[in-house]
């Protein structure tokens, strides 16, 4: 039987926390730069305890406004000072709440930069210390990350739609969604069954997509019923 991690974006308060935390064994938490406030933060730290679910700390480029959506060129001592800065006030979160920070993962528009922009990657990398990294199968993260002896984590997006070449279809593109929860849940089946430099290790149900805890559902029992067994990645 194989495993597969299922995780969402929580703490951005667009979404239905408890809701998710209910169904996903990872959670993703905004760390306040894109989304989120240190009360959603331990809220969510608290909730994910008595659920069993794992901690990890969503980064992202200082953009409240954008939703951490917008590209920025930014100084790698800066991003890495955004990075840190992030995975340490969660991380005192999450202790306070008998938990801990178990991997980090870019959000947004940091999280397509860092699939080719080796300089940003490192700089994520360089903030968050030995944190095992959630991204993209063949990213410039993941490679980077590999190569210096940190876990690695390949993910994918049941809810999106992809390029040929395996990354996503930017949000401003036709296909750019998977919409529907039978929908979501057919592909969430086979990212899972793919195999090779396809591979991916967690899923990925988007917290603030319409009906994000009916897809995260369908989703699971989908993977059930395709002899898969939902767990998180760090127990596996």
């Amino acid at each position: 039987m194989r495993d597969v991690d299922l995780n969402a974006d929580l703490g951005e308060g667009v979404t239905d926390d408890e809701g998710l935390l209910a169904v996903v064994t990872s959670a993703n938490v905004a760390c306040g730069f894109h989304a989120g406030d240190v009360p959603t933060m331990r809220a969510v730290c608290e909730g994910a305890v008595q659920r069993g679910v794992v901690v990890g700390a969503q980064v992202s480029y200082d953009d409240r406004e954008h939703f951490g959506r917008r590209h920025l060129d930014v100084a790698p001592e800066v991003l890495r000072g955004w990075v840190e800065e992030q995975v340490g006030t969660l991380s005192e979160l999450a202790r306070a709440a008998g938990s801990e920070v178990a991997y980090v993962k870019p959000h947004g528009a940091l999280y397509h930069r860092v699939v080719d922009d080796e300089e940003q990657a490192a700089a994520v990398l360089a903030g968050s210390g030995s944190l095992p990294v959630l991204g993209l199968p063949g990213s410039a993260v993941l490679r980077q990350a590999r190569a210096a002896g940190r876990v690695t984590v390949t993910e994918g997006f049941p809810d999106r739609g992809y390029t040929p070449a395996g990354r996503l279809v930017p949000r401003d593109e036709p296909g750019a969604l998977v919409e529907g929860a039978d929908e979501v849940a057919a592909h969430a089946v086979a990212l899972a069954r793919a195999g090779g430099d396809r591979a991916v290790a967690s899923l990925c149900v988007h917290g603030d997509s319409p009906g994000a805890v009916t897809a995260a559902r369908a989703v699971r029992e989908a993977l059930a019923a395709a002899g898969m067994r939902v767990r998180a990645w760090s127990s596996s």
